[in-house]
């Protein structure tokens, strides 16, 4: 990853977006300490237009920012499980050869989008869910519950919102590549 001053400015902007977004003011509580946010579209959004290290540092960053303002302390896994999810949906425009970049966002980009968020809200709080029953002896249902809520309700709101984003970003891509030179 290239880390040019474009790219760190990139990650401070998301990270600060991500990590204001995520405070509890903004989301849904829906079990202890575990708070559904519409800034997960925010995440979500930077990794898909810039990619798989810029999605994992403004999940954690932004992460630990939350953390930092929410007053609970920094949960360090869940900081990380951010991170992860940040680079799973950032191997978005990899796979679809940065397809969004040309205009297009097929119902198989759709697909794939979705899945992405579902993987990475899996892998990425699964791997927080883990480390707090291992490090920090908290009871495997309870950390379990969270995991299950998390995946599903971010990859949810993550699928759709991103939709409506990125259709809109496909479209103003394919507006632009339509501009010639007079």
């Amino acid at each position: 990853m290239n880390f040019s001053a474009k790219t760190v400015v990139i990650i401070a902007i998301g990270a600060a977006l991500y990590g204001i977004g995520g405070l509890p003011m903004f989301g849904i509580p829906v079990f202890a300490n575990t708070t559904l946010k519409p800034a997960m579209a925010i995440l979500a959004l930077f990794s898909v237009l810039f990619g798989p290290g810029v999605g994992f540092f403004v999940g954690f960053i932004g992460h630990w920012v939350t953390d930092m303002f929410a007053g609970w302390g920094v949960w360090l896994t869940w900081v990380l499980g951010s991170g992860i999810v940040g680079f799973v949906i950032g191997l978005f425009p990899i796979l679809t050869k940065r397809r969004l970049k040309y205009g297009s966002f097929g119902p198989i980009d759709i697909v794939l989008f979705a899945f992405l968020a579902l993987l990475g809200n899996v892998i990425g709080y699964g791997t927080s869910a883990f480390l707090d029953t291992v490090l920090y002896a908290e009871p495997f249902t309870k950390v379990f519950i969270q995991l299950c809520i998390i995946a599903a309700g971010n990859a949810l709101l993550v699928a759709v919102v991103g939709y409506f984003i990125l259709q809109s970003v496909a479209k103003r891509n394919r507006q632009c590549r339509n501009l010639t030179e007079a």
